[in-house]
C-alpha cells in the first residue's frame, strides 16, 4: 500500500509539474492583448517613459514567457523586455538559426498591413534555449514604429 501511495504521489506531482509548465507559455490571444495594451500605454505616458517601462518593469510588462519589444522601421530596438542589452542595437539584418530574416518580416508586416504574425526561432529568456516562436507585430498609433509580443511554442 505504501508503494502504491508513493507512485500515486509521484504521478500527481508529474501531472502538476506539466500543468505548471504549460501555464508558463502565453497564448496568441494573450500576446496580441499585451501588444495592444502596450500601444495604449505609449499613447498615455509617451514613448520615452513607455519604452523605459517596457524594458525594466518586468512585473507589469513581462507575462509568462511574453515580453514587449519596440522597434523603429530600421529594426533598432527601442525597448526590449527580454534582453535590455539589445536596446539601441539595430537588428534589421538579424536572422534566426535557420537563416530567416524575421526582423525584416516583422517590419514589413507592420508597415504593409498594420499588424500580423511572424514565425521564427529565438532564445527563450526563461529556458535559455532556442525555441519556435510566433510574434504579433502592430504599428504603434502614436509613434513611428512597431510593438511586438511573441509566444514560444
Amino acid at each position: 500500500m505504501k508503494l502504491f501511495n508513493r507512485l500515486l504521489a509521484l504521478a500527481f506531482a508529474g501531472v502538476f509539474s506539466v500543468c505548471a509548465m504549460a501555464q508558463e507559455h502565453g497564448t496568441k490571444d494573450e500576446a496580441k492583448a499585451l501588444a495592444e495594451r502596450a500601444n495604449e500605454y505609449v499613447k498615455k505616458v509617451g514613448p520615452e517613459q513607455a519604452f523605459k517601462d517596457f524594458t525594466t518593469d518586468k512585473a507589469k510588462w513581462t507575462q509568462k514567457d511574453m515580453y514587449v519589444f519596440v522597434g523603429d522601421w530600421n529594426g533598432t530596438a527601442l525597448a526590449h523586455g527580454g534582453n535590455e542589452r539589445l536596446v539601441g542595437k539595430t537588428l534589421l539584418e538579424l536572422k534566426d538559426q535557420n537563416g530567416k530574416p524575421f526582423v525584416k518580416e516583422l517590419v514589413a508586416a507592420a508597415q504593409s498591413k498594420g499588424s500580423g504574425w511572424v514565425e521564427y526561432d529565438w532564445v527563450n529568456p526563461q529556458t535559455k534555449k532556442v525555441e519556435p516562436k510566433v510574434s504579433y507585430v502592430m504599428k504603434l498609433s502614436s509613434f513611428d514604429g512597431m510593438v511586438i509580443v511573441g509566444v514560444y511554442r
